[in-house]
C-alpha cells in the first residue's frame, strides 16, 4: 500500500476541513490522548540528548558541530551541538534533491509528508520538553503548540497544496468545432515548482511558525532548507530528522529537506538569501529583517513573512466586565505576552462604558483589567504556569525600560517564583496608562509582558487609533467588546479595511492569542505585520507555476 493510500482518509478530511473552516484536529491537544508512558519516555529522551551531538540528521560530512541553546528555566546551556555545513554545499545538495522530488506526484508527496507527521506524533512529548527548554513556554503550551497544533498546521498546508495542485486535469483532448471540421489538440498541464526554499525560524515558536512554510514548499515540489533560530533548534531538528527518515525509506534524497544551523555571532541567513538558486523564503521574526527580506522580491525571490504588529483591544460596552477583564488578563499573561497575537493596546473611552451591571467609569474598567493581571501573577500555581519564562534577556530588559516611560503605572512588574525551576527568568506583566494623544508611547510593538491602557475621547476615537496603528505598523489580531450590533459592524468594517481580523466579546476559555488550524487564517498578509497568510491558497500557489503543452 502506498503512503498516500495509507493516509488518504486523513488527507481528504483535511482538504474538507480547509473548505468548510469548521473545527478539525487530526492530532489531539490533550496529552492524555497519547500512550500512558509517552510523557516519561519523551522526558528521558530529551534529557539524554543534552550535552551530546545531535546525530539523527541524514546529512553527511559536516564542517563542525555548534550549539548555543540555553534553558530559560535552568539558566544553563543544553549542551546540544548540531552539524554545521557551508551554505553553498547545502544549496547544491538541495538542487540535486530537487531533480527527483519535483518528479514525485502530488499524491505521493502528500502521503510521504503526512507519514512524517505521524512519525512526529510519536515524539510530541520529547518535542515539548525541547520547546520548553529553548523557548520558555510552559510544558502544556510547549506540548500543544510544538506538537499537535504544529502538526495540524503542517497538515493544513499539505491539504491546501494537494487541492491546489489537483485543481486542473493533467491532460485533456481539446476540440473546437470549425463547421466542416473540428480542430483538435491534445493539451496537458504540469505544476512546476520554483526551486530551493529557505525557511527561517524564530526563537519563540520553533515548530508552529516553521512547519507551514516548510510543508507548503515540500508539497508543491520544492526542496527545503530549514534555518532555525540558533537559540531554538532542537524542536524543529527532530521534525526534520523524522522527515528525512521517511524520505530515505521511500528511495528519495534526504537532502530534500535539510537543517542548516548557524550561530548568533555568525548568522548565515543573508548568504542563503543572496544565493541565486534560493527562490522561496519564509520568515518569522522582527520587522527590520522582514522588511529587508520583502525587498528581495525585486531579485525574483518569493518572500513570505510574519513580522511584528501592534494588536489592539477596543472596549465599547459589555455584559460582564469581570469576565471581560479575566479573559483579557489571561491573554496578556499567557507566555508572558511573547506571542505575535498577544494584545498590547487597550482603548477605553474616557467617559467609561455601559455594562449589564450599570455604567463603569474609565478608572473602574482599567482597575478591573489590572486586578485580573495581578490575580494571575500573584497566584502561586497559576502564575508560573501561565506566565512561563522569558525566552531572552532582551525581553526582560524591555519590561524594565517601559517603566521609565511618561506613563502612569497601574501594575508594576516583578519576578515570579517558580518552585520547580527556581532559576527561571520571569517578569510579571506591567500595565501602563496613557492618553490617546501620547501616540508615540504605544504606536510600536513592545514585545513581552507589556500592556497599555489608553484613554480615548470615545469609541469612535478608539476605532480610529486602532485602525491607524494597524495601517501604519501592522496588526495580527484585534479584540473588541460591544453590546451594540451597529458598533460591532463599524469595528469589523473599519478594521477589515486595513486587513485585520477581529474577535468579538471573548469571555470564555478561548483567547485573542489563539488561532486554530483549518479555520483561522494566521496573519492576513494585507498590512505591515506580514505579507502572507497561512494557510490560504495564495500561500501555496506562489510556490509553483502552471505550465501547459499543446500537441497537434
Amino acid at each position: 500500500m502506498s503512503l498516500f493510500e495509507k493516509h488518504r482518509a486523513i488527507i481528504e478530511r483535511a482538504v474538507q476541513a480547509n473548505r468548510e473552516r469548521v473545527f478539525f484536529a487530526q492530532y489531539p491537544e490533550n496529552p492524555k490522548a497519547y500512550a500512558e508512558d509517552a510523557n516519561a519516555a519523551g522526558l528521558l529522551k530529551f534529557q539524554n540528548s543534552m550535552n551530546t551531538d545531535f546525530s539523527e540528521l541524514e546529512q553527511a560530512q559536516p564542517l563542525r558541530f555548534e550549539g548555543e541553546e540555553v534553558s530559560p528555566y535552568l539558566q544553563t546551556g543544553l549542551g546540544i551541538r548540531y552539524p554545521v555545513f557551508a551554505d553553498k554545499i547545502v544549496v547544491e545538495r538541495a538542487k540535486t534533491a530537487f531533480q527527483s522530488w519535483r518528479k514525485v506526484s502530488v499524491a505521493e508527496r502528500a502521503g510521504i509528508l503526512t507519514e512524517s507527521l505521524e512519525r512526529m506524533k510519536e515524539r510530541f512529548f520529547e518535542i515539548a520538553y525541547a520547546t520548553m527548554h529553548t523557548t520558555g513556554q510552559s510544558f502544556m503550551m510547549s506540548f500543544q503548540a510544538s506538537g499537535p497544533h504544529a502538526a495540524d498546521r503542517a497538515l493544513e498546508a499539505i491539504a491546501m497544496g494537494y487541492e491546489e495542485l489537483s485543481r486542473f486535469p493533467a491532460e485533456t483532448q481539446w476540440v473546437k468545432p470549425m463547421g466542416k471540421f473540428d480542430l483538435t489538440l491534445k493539451k496537458s498541464w504540469r505544476p512546476v515548482p520554483k526551486g530551493v526554499s529557505l525557511v527561517i525560524g524564530c526563537s519563540t515558536f520553533p515548530t508552529w511558525n516553521t512547519v507551514p512554510g516548510m510543508y507548503a514548499s515540500l508539497i508543491t515540489g520544492n526542496p527545503v532548507i530549514v534555518k532555525p533560530h540558533p537559540k531554538a533548534v532542537l524542536p524543529i531538528a527532530i521534525v526534520v530528522a523524522e522527515l528525512q527518515k521517511v524520505l530515505i525509506e521511500n528511495g528519495l534524497d534526504p537532502n530534500t529537506c535539510q537543517l542548516s544551523v548557524d550561530t548568533s555571532k555568525f548568522p548565515i541567513a543573508k548568504e542563503f538569501v543572496a544565493h541565486p538558486d534560493v527562490k522561496l523564503i519564509d520568515y518569522t521574526g522582527n520587522s527590520v529583517f522582514g522588511n529587508w527580506l520583502e525587498a528581495q522580491s525585486i531579485l525574483g525571490k518569493e518572500v513570505f513573512t510574519e513580522k511584528a504588529g501592534v494588536n489592539s483591544v477596543i472596549i465599547d460596552s459589555c455584559a460582564d466586565l469581570k469576565a471581560v477583564a479575566d479573559n483579557l488578563g489571561f491573554a496578556v499573561s499567557l507566555y508572558s505576552g511573547q506571542m505575535c497575537t498577544a494584545p498590547q493596546n487597550f482603548f477605553i473611552p474616557e467617559g467609561g462604558i455601559e455594562t449589564a451591571e450599570g455604567h463603569k467609569s474609565f478608572d473602574e474598567v482599567a482597575a478591573a483589567l489590572a486586578a485580573a493581571i495581578e490575580g494571575i501573577a500573584g497566584h502561586p500555581k497559576m502564575g508560573p504556569g501561565v506566565l512561563a519564562a522569558l525566552q531572552n534577556d532582551l525581553t526582560a530588559d524591555r519590561v524594565k525600560e517601559v517603566a521609565k516611560l511618561d506613563a502612569k503605572i497601574l501594575v508594576g512588574s516583578h519576578a515570579i517564583v517558580n518552585e520547580e525551576f527556581p532559576e527561571t527568568r520571569t517578569a510579571s506583566p506591567v500595565l501602563l496608562q496613557v492618553d490617546g494623544s501620547q501616540e508615540k508611547l504605544f504606536e510600536k510593538e513592545l514585545f513581552g509582558p507589556i500592556a497599555i491602557v489608553i484613554k480615548t475621547k470615545n469609541t469612535a476615537d478608539s476605532i480610529r487609533l486602532a485602525k491607524q496603528l494597524a495601517q501604519k505598523h501592522g496588526a495580527i489580531s484585534c479584540g473588541a467588546y460591544s453590546t451594540s450590533e451597529v458598533v460591532m459592524e463599524q469595528i469589523a468594517d473599519e478594521m477589515a479595511s486595513v486587513f485585520v481580523p477581529v474577535s468579538f466579546n471573548l469571555t470564555g476559555p478561548i483567547y485573542l492569542n489563539q488561532h486554530a488550524a483549518f479555520s483561522d487564517f494566521h496573519v492576513t498578509g494585507g498590512n505591515p505585520a506580514g505579507n502572507a497568510s497561512f494557510t490560504d491558497p495564495n500561500y501555496v500557489n506562489r510556490r509553483f507555476v502552471w505550465v501547459g503543452q499543446r500537441y497537434a
